[in-house]
């Protein structure tokens, strides 16, 4: 498959799975969206240890959907390549999609590649939706926000004490990269092998962890709770998200990113030349692009639907307010530090600028491409030529990010092959790490193919 499946495509692949290894595979609904749709999980195998794996957390990164159908089939079969994917050894339990409100905002994305021409960015920004930070399922908790679907992952945690939960995600721009709750060395080697064979550049630094530990190229690794340095990644609250509920019975969760396109840039870990100037640039671009996006959106307002009633609005309004100021300002530090005179050899590199240049030009197309949704939605007379000023703006960006970046798109086909070896391999390193092989063989990795 080279393109994304719908959450009723997942669904009914799930369905037939079951129909296909009786006695493997179960589904079940595990809980109920905001808006009424089932949360369903997938489980396969009957071995006493529990492998967690989160479909669609974000509902615009749409390669978990069909990485999750990779993994259950490959478990199913009973032929993967660890003992971590045998049946009779471990329980693989599949939300098939934690945010299915959002993938309904989103679906558009899978229609970008079910046609015969390849996807740009600019289809993909138009059809994607990505909900604000309170109504994110594995980051609502932080806010002390009780969404059911954070209430149904919370409580299958409880329930399955998995010693392993695999958030699967995907990134619009740049390379690959692992976050993790508590380090698995053995997931290093697997991983980067898997990417360098699929031609997918691994990603030396991310602003998601910019700050964490990173033990080896492209895996960080949360801090200790008593870090300083948390403080500047914006995670010192992190313990309430639903990545680190396994911490209460001894597991770890793996948070694996793929890109959608590929830079180049993104595996460069040599040091930037003149970092502090381009900080200072992409603080500029941020602030510039969502500037002209609220401008536009100011003279909507009138006609557009209440944020009460529309979540797109309710994402404008959250980044018209701050947002784009917020992530100018977080990296102030930064630019201060990078123009002080230094021979220090961890200095930042041109992937780590790389991976702020993807922020500094996503903030404002994310914007953009959700307001002009809303504007061919409008049957106000001023609509249309609103919406042309802003599409200018949006495909002129579109166009500058591709040729600055040098991006190319990443097969459908080779995300899900990277996400599933690497879930795989993080499984089979967790047995080790959190001494979960009690009992059942030799835990010796097979080889490290992939299917």
């Amino acid at each position: 498959m080279d393109r994304y499946p719908t959450v009723a495509e997942v669904t009914e692949s799930a369905r037939r799975l079951v129909d296909r290894f009786p006695g493997t595979g179960r589904l079940r609904r595990v809980g109920t969206s905001r808006a009424g749709r089932p949360l369903l999980m997938l489980s396969v195998g009957h071995g006493p240890r529990h492998v967690l794996l989160v479909g669609r957390p974000h509902p615009d990164e749409p390669v978990g959907g069909a990485t999750v159908l990779a993994v259950a089939e490959l478990v199913a079969r009973g032929d993967g390549p660890s003992h971590a994917t045998d049946p009779a050894f471990a329980t693989w339990d599949i939300l098939l999609c934690l945010d299915p409100d959002g993938a309904a905002l989103s679906e558009g994305v899978a229609r970008t590649t079910s046609g015969t021409a390849a996807p740009t960015l600019a289809d993909y920004y138009r059809a994607a939706f990505r909900p604000v930070a309170a109504e994110q399922p594995e980051w609502a908790p932080i806010v002390s926000r009780r969404l059911p679907e954070s209430q149904a992952l919370l409580r299958v945690i409880d329930e399955l004490r998995p010693f392993l939960q695999c958030s699967l995600h995907s990134v619009d721009a740049g390379g690959s990269w692992i976050q993790l709750t508590r380090d698995l060395p053995g997931l290093a080697t697997p991983f980067g092998e898997s990417a360098a064979e699929l031609g997918i550049p691994l990603q030396h630094g991310t602003y998601d962890a910019l700050y964490w530990d990173n033990p080896s190229p492209a895996i960080h690794v949360l801090p200790p709770a008593d870090s300083t340095a948390r403080l500047a990644a914006g995670s010192e609250d992190i313990e309430r998200s639903t990545w680190c509920a396994p911490v209460r019975y001894g597991g770890a969760t793996a948070i694996i990113e793929v890109p959608m396109w590929a830079t180049d840039l993104a595996d460069d870990p040599s040091p930037h030349p003149d970092a502090a100037n381009a900080l200072h640039g992409l603080s500029a671009l941020v602030r510039d692009g969502g500037r002209q996006v609220t401008a536009v959106l100011d003279r909507a307002r009138g006609f557009l639907p209440p944020a009460e009633e529309s979540p797109p609005r309710r994402v404008l309004e959250w980044m018209a307010e701050d947002l784009y100021d917020l992530v100018a300002e977080s990296w102030e530090p930064l630019a201060r530090q990078a123009a002080e005179p230094t021979t220090d050899p961890h200095r930042l590199s041109r992937a780590q600028i790389c991976a702020l240049d993807v922020v500094a030009r996503r903030q404002p197309l994310r914007a953009a491409g959700l307001l002009l949704r809303l504007l061919e939605e409008s049957d106000d007379r001023s609509a249309p030529a609103l919406h042309r000023e802003l599409d200018g703006l949006f495909t002129t960006w579109c166009t500058d990010f591709e040729r600055s970046l040098n991006l190319r798109r990443v097969p459908v086909a080779a995300q899900v092959r990277h996400q599933t070896r690497t879930v795989v391999a993080a499984a089979h390193s967790a047995l080790h790490v959190l001494g979960h092989h009690q009992g059942g063989g030799p835990a010796g990795p097979r080889a490290q193919a992939s299917s």
